[in-house]
This record gives structure tokens, C-alpha cells and sequence, in this order.
């Protein structure tokens, strides 16, 4: 991640405390001493902030407090979300959290809001098999 995407992160979890919990998702592989190869992360494709956002169910729901999962793709305003990363995001709505891609605090708290950054219908990507899962 670039360092203007680290400042656009940091500025995002700030907005977002109290909202959900985050937490910063880095993947990748790494070799070590012995060139061991080590992967860490969830899977590639997956956003940079995950977590969950509690939420209370409607009445008619039984009233219980649930956990919505929460993905959040970081990007500078001239980032290009990958077919993986649009496909994560897809993956996740379909199964009812909250995910999109953030390049400021605000579209992160829309995505907590409504599910759904504004810049997001320009940037939909065709579908394909989410691999790792």
C-alpha cells in the first residue's frame, strides 16, 4: 500500500472508531532466514480493513444485536480497484455485510451507513469465482 493509501487508511479507522471494528488486513508472503515462505492475510483480493459493525435487528427480527461484517478497500483517488478486490467486495454483499471501496473517512462511513460508497457503481467489475474462500 502506497503511503497517500496508509494516511487515507489511518484517517478512516479515526472515523470509523465507535462505528465498527477494523482491522487492517496486509497480505502477502514473506521468506524467512531458512527461505521458508510465509503468507499472512486473509486471501489476495481481500480489503484492507475488515471487522464487523453491530447493529440492532429490527423488532419484527427479535430485537438482538448482530455483527455485520465490514470490508473496506482503501484507495487513493486515482486508485484502480483489482478484478480480485471487487470481487471480495461482491462476495460480501451478496452475504449481507457492509462492503466497498473508501478513498476518503466520508465514503468509509457512507459504506458503514448504507453498504455502499458513492464512487462505487463507476468502479463494478464483472464477477468471477472468489478464489481462497
Amino acid at each position: 500500500m502506497a503511503k497517500a493509501e496508509t494516511v487515507i487508511l489511518n484517517r478512516i479507522r479515526v472515523a470509523l472508531s465507535g462505528l465498527a471494528v477494523t482491522f487492517r488486513n496486509h497480505v502477502g508472503m514473506l521468506k524467512d532466514e531458512r527461505g521458508q515462505v510465509h503468507k499472512f492475510g486473509l486471501f489476495k483480493g481481500s480489503s484492507d480493513l475488515i471487522g464487523w459493525q453491530s447493529v440492532t435487528v429490527t423488532p419484527d427480527m427479535v430485537g438482538q444485536r448482530v455483527a455485520v461484517f465490514v470490508a473496506i478497500e482503501v484507495k487513493t483517488p486515482t486508485g484502480r480497484v483489482s478484478r480480485e478486490q471487487q470481487t471480495f467486495i461482491d462476495k460480501v454483499r451478496e452475504a449481507g455485510g457492509r462492503a466497498g471501496v473508501a478513498r476518503s473517512p466520508e465514503e468509509a462511513l457512507t459504506i458503514i451507513q448504507n453498504g455502499m460508497s458513492s464512487s462505487e457503481s463507476s468502479e463494478a467489475c464483472c464477477g468471477a469465482v472468489l478464489e481462497g474462500c
